[in-house]
């Protein structure tokens, strides 16, 4: 008998593929917003966010049965997120060209605020993944870290020491000269 449930020892019931299925659908469905607005903090694009979230429903569905406890799915989806963005930060970073002058100099007619605003930008893009991920949890979605720490599986102190490096190394990239200094 196809799709009849069968009792488990101790009176539990087997659940079936539909069920499963529609359970994750549910838990991602709930989450898919949440999950856009945190791809697109780390990455910085909409398209490449909605190709990492679906990438993250793939890995999340591949993974389903790991979740032991469906109370934690929003920080283990977000987790998968957060690992597919790194990933693609990690590929995009052995592709990146952009000279920070090029950047800095932009068209005659942007204002400094616009000019300041690619310079901080593309500086963000220069540093490696695991800094860009802090980066935009804390400043871009306001995560305080403790949230962060969660979110990653580390300790705050650890997401503390490693927010600071990467912020200092922010900074000397914004402080590097270029062909058309932007004022501060």
């Amino acid at each position: 008998m196809t799709g009849t449930r069968t009792m488990l020892a101790g009176g539990r019931r087997q659940v079936t593929e539909a069920e499963r299925m529609a359970a994750f659908q549910r838990l991602a469905d709930q989450r898919l917003d949440a999950s856009y607005r945190l791809a697109n903090a780390i990455l910085g694009h909409e398209s490449g966010s909605q190709d990492a979230v679906h990438d993250a429903v793939v890995q999340a569905w591949q993974r389903w049965s790991s979740l032991r406890d469906r109370a934690n799915f929003d920080a283990w989806f977000d987790r998968i997120v957060v690992n597919v963005c790194r990933d693609r930060l990690r590929q995009a970073s052995r592709r990146r060209t952009t000279d920070l002058a090029e950047v800095a100099a932009g068209t005659p007619d942007m204002t400094t605020e616009v000019q300041r605003r690619l310079l901080v930008e593309q500086a963000i893009r220069q540093l490696k993944p695991d800094d860009i991920v802090l980066i935009a949890l804390r400043y871009f979605l306001d995560l305080q870290l403790a949230d962060i720490a969660l979110l990653l599986d580390l300790p705050v102190q650890t997401v503390n020491t490693r927010l600071r490096a990467a912020k200092a190394r922010l900074r000397s990239y914004l402080d590097q000269p270029t062909s058309d200094q932007v004022p501060r």
